[in-house]
């Protein structure tokens, strides 16, 4: 199985390669200057398909693959020149040939002109254009199956989108937000037959009159322009399908979505109802979907969030539970309601209901105690997210921008748990509930008062509350010593309730002053202002139906500890900061620093704390373009890191069963040193895609663990460790991607390594993890020809606690086909084989997921017919390993049984 990637890379190759030529050539102006970024295109002179196409490199360099025996038609151009136009014959017995151009200028080509055919991709200053009929198979289905075959373009397994190497941060739709540019919404739901054209936006920046001033490199968005039959009209698709399981339950799904695009208006709305184990937006995705939010203070250097209070909540992996129902609806909108004036918005609601059985065995560090659980959880996941946006901009000097976000939800779960460890037994049953609810609303203006004097406002308040609540019972008697239970009970009910809630204000004024095209000042001045108010309160639910509150520990050595958190917390930042951006030649510098006045203040169990706090933080950023599309990037930052009120408020509260945690009211912040390398080179001559970074983070005065763990029963606090302690964490990841015809190969290194220090047992605890992926695949776009994806994943997990080694290996081949046979039918299939052992040689699991999908479409015939079969070999679990300062952990996770369904989808 490790030779199959190899053998099949080189037959394929070889058959390519055999019937082929290279035609090589260089393109200049009447004066004999090379043309960087030209277009070459190849048609068949017989048929007028398009054979092949290049773009010019620094040297004006192209080269075309062309196949022996025929007679081509080459078209060169380049904006602002005439084309120049040759027939080109081939001979079945050619050897490599050359072929230059010479362009002259025209004064009819001006800037903006579109050429007269298409060109599978153009290259207009920062924007990439690809004309999407140019690469696709035929048997793309969704915008994610278009942007796969893209040179330089991934889509990750979750759906995000990353363009060399870098991930896009907004997905358009004609110019218009996509659900605010969420790319994991629009690579799974936008058909594929809508799409013309994608754009590719490099240096991105939303808001024209700061373009250029900072650094924008890492910002990347897409646009997506439609065909002209999907302009003006409704289109979209209705999907519906039922089956049976291998248990012979029913099974259904349920897919309708519809999409308007105007130029003054656009509609989006998408359904998606299944129980088959499609997840269309999770709880992660649900607390990562920002909404267009960002933290804009972070760039001062000052690390501070306002965090959700989780309770712990099971987590399906990669959407593979026990079972998973799903209900998922969402509309978007966009309105030019004036010339000056675009209002938008989007509203999303997601109910999931997931069942997650585990097998897991936990080996704690410090006690080497082994404890072996069986849990089976339920779980119910209700969302709700509604967001309203307006851009108003009068003229090209003034823009003003309003969002409000508001976030509500609800999460439920009740999971039992029999946990076994020591010769003990403990028979747990919990309940978690939690409904928070936010409120964000962000105000933005940039005022442009001349050439050389630039202004922008940002104005931010975050409003959040949460009640967590937490409930356990169990057979053995739980942290004794601590909690004072009536010990007469057969079974201890302990309950918990808390309740959190927040403010934040950010608020941040930018002037740039241009000094020339090369260089400008920054200065900032800004705040962050924060309160929180923190209660919980622990009490046991006694069998004759009354409530015993827990206000105090029991005691030890005459004292005792309150069980009651009432917390008042405060944290202000107050900064003032100065860059300076100065290019030369091929070299940007941004050197800059801030000066910070930090308060914070708590109030708790009769005792009002503070603490004010100066402190200056530089950073630097170089970047060194070493061609159009090469460059080298440096950055440095030092970080102040705060936490807020969860980690103040000094009364334990419950992180599960097992876990007790109390707050420290006089921690301090750590500071960071943060050191980033990364290269990027895109090579449009040979299809050649390489990015690669190294990071450095160095954390002084960390806020670490430091608690005591009585076989599993931990009871931990945080507090800064001593600076001779730091944690530090390196990581190196590479991506290579080359593109051969219609063959696309793409290898990722990935290796991460961290060590970290903790307090156990009044002893520091060292804590190390190396883990390595890597990950090869190749990826065939062929039109006529069977396609394939054939792959091959290893992952190394090393975790070395206090001592403790495991060490974990993934062995991961897969293999996708998509073939079209008999005319009107089409078969995809999908297979994922995983080999998991451990160093030890105690674990060895070997498994395998299958699914395949087979479809009939008549020719344009809007009605399509599919049978889909998930997880063929019914394979029953999957495996993962994790680790943190306390224990490791080996699981295994059951899955959805084989589900089989006949599915009907007609397009609209």
């Amino acid at each position: 199985m490790k030779n199959l990637l190899f053998y099949v890379l080189v037959f394929t190759l070889s058959g390519v390669t055999a019937q082929t030529i290279k035609v090589r050539g260089v393109i200049k102006d009447s004066i004999g200057n090379p043309l960087e970024l030209a277009n070459v295109i190849a048609t068949q002179e017989a048929t007028g398909d398009i054979e092949s196409y290049a773009i010019t490199n620094s040297d004006g360099q192209y080269q075309l693959d062309l196949g022996k025996g025929s007679s081509y038609v080459l078209k060169a151009s380049f904006l602002g020149y005439e084309t120049a136009e040759i027939v080109l014959q081939v001979p079945e017995n050619a050897e490599n040939m050359t072929q230059d151009f010479e362009l002259k200028q025209s004064a009819a080509q001006l800037e903006g002109v579109e050429i007269v055919y298409e060109m599978p991709v153009t290259v207009k200053g920062d924007t990439i254009v690809y004309n999407a009929d140019s690469f696709n198979r035929g048997d793309e289905k969704k915008l994610g199956d278009v942007m796969k075959n893209l040179p330089g373009v991934e889509v990750t397994e979750d759906g995000d989108i990353e363009v060399e190497g870098k991930p896009v941060q907004k997905v358009m739709v004609e110019g218009k937000d996509f659900f605010d540019g969420d790319s994991k919404l629009a690579t799974k739901n936008i058909p594929a037959d809508a799409v013309d054209k994608v754009e590719v936006l490099r240096n991105y920046n939303e808001v024209d009159q700061m373009r250029g001033l900072g650094n924008d490199q890492d910002n990347v968005a897409i646009n997506i322009k439609l065909k002209e039959g999907k302009k003006r009209f409704w289109f979209g698709e209705i999907t519906a399908g039922a089956g049976l399981d291998d248990e012979s339950e029913a099974r259904y799904l349920v897919h309708p979505k519809l999409f308007y695009y105007s130029p003054d208006y656009s509609i989006n709305i998408i359904t998606d109802f299944n129980d088959i184990g499609e997840v269309p937006f999770t709880w992660r995705d649900y607390f990562n979907f920002t909404g267009g939010f960002r933290n804009f203070n972070r760039g001062g250097g000052t690390s501070f969030n306002i965090s959700d209070s989780s309770l712990g909540f099971a987590i399906a992996q990669n959407n593979r539970a026990n079972a998973i129902e799903s209900n998922f609806l969402a509309g978007n909108f966009s309105w030019r309601a004036t010339q000056k004036w675009d209002v938008s918005g989007f509203a999303i609601l997601s109910d999931n209901k997931t069942n997650i059985v585990t097998n897991a065995i936990r080996q704690y560090i410090s006690t080497g105690t082994v404890e072996n659980t069986n849990t089976d959880v339920d779980q119910r996941n209700q969302l709700g997210m509604l967001k309203l946006s307006s851009v108003y901009k009068p003229n090209s000097n003034f823009q003003f921008d309003y969002d409000a976000l508001i976030k509500v939800s609800k999460q439920t779960e009740e999971s039992n748990t029999l946990s076994q460890f020591g010769g003990l037994t403990n028979d747990i049953e919990e309940g978690m509930e939690n409904k928070p609810a936010s409120i964000s609303q962000n105000i933005n203006a940039y005022y442009t008062l001349n050439d050389k004097n630039i202004f922008a406002g940002y104005l931010q308040h975050q409003w959040q509350d949460e009640d967590p609540f937490y409930n356990a019972v169990t057979d053995l008697l739980p942290f004794p010593g601590i909690l004072p239970l009536d010990t007469s009970e057969d079974r201890f009910d302990i309950n918990q309730e808390r309740n959190i809630k927040s403010h934040q204000l950010d608020s941040k004024i930018d002037y740039y002053h241009v000094l020339n095209n090369t260089s400008n000042i920054n200065l900032s001045l800004g705040t962050t202002l924060s309160h929180q108010k923190f209660n919980s309160n622990i009490f046991q639910l006694l069998s004759n139906g009354n409530r015993l509150d827990l206000e105090e520990t029991e005691e030890v050595e005459g004292e005792t500890e309150s069980l009651v958190n009432d917390v008042d917390f405060n944290f202000s930042d107050v900064f003032l900061g100065f860059h300076y951006k100065l290019k030369t030649g091929k070299f940007t510098f941004t050197p800059g620093a801030t000066l910070h006045h930090y308060g914070i203040s708590n109030e708790q169990l009769g005792l009002k704390t503070s603490q004010n706090d100066w402190r200056v933080l530089p950073d630097f950023n170089a970047i060194f373009d070493i061609k159009k599309s090469e460059s080298l990037r440096f950055n440095y930052a030092m970080a102040a890191e705060y936490t807020d009120v969860n980690n103040f408020a000094e009364a334990y509260i419950f992180n599960n069963y097992n876990s007790l945690f109390r707050g420290n009211r006089d921690l301090e912040n750590s500071l960071s040193h943060t050191y980033n390398l990364t290269y990027f080179s895109f090579n449009m001559f040979n299809y050649t895609n390489v990015n690669a970074s190294l990071s450095y983070t160095k954390r002084i005065e960390g806020i670490k663990s430091n608690g005591s763990i009585d076989r599993i029963n931990q009871a931990t606090t945080v507090e800064n460790i001593d600076s001779n302690f730091p944690d530090e964490t390196f990581s190196a990841f590479g991506r290579f991607s080359k593109r051969i015809k219609r063959l696309q190969f793409n290898g990722n290194v990935n290796v991460n390594y961290s060590k970290s220090y903790n307090i156990f047992n009044a002893e520091i605890q060292k804590s190390e993890s190396l883990t390595q992926n890597y990950r090869a695949t190749l990826r065939s776009t062929f039109r006529d020809w069977p396609n394939f994806e054939v792959g091959y994943g290893f992952t190394v997990n090393n975790y070395d606690n206090g001592g403790l080694e495991q060490t974990f290996y993934t062995h991961r081949p897969f293999v996708n086909v998509d073939v079209s046979f008999l005319k009107h039918f089409y078969l995809h299939g999908e297979w994922d084989f995983y080999n998991y052992t451990d160093k030890a040689d105690t674990i060895e699991n070997e498994y395998s997921f299958l699914n395949a999908k087979l479809y009939f479409q008549k020719g344009e015939s809007p009605w399509e017919f599919s049978v889909q079969a998930n997880n063929i070999l019914n394979t029953e679990f999957t495996n993962s390993d994790s680790f943190n300062d306390q224990f490791n952990t080996t699981n295994q996770y059951f899955v959805l049984p084989r589900i089989v369904m006949l599915v009907v989808k007609y397009e609209l």
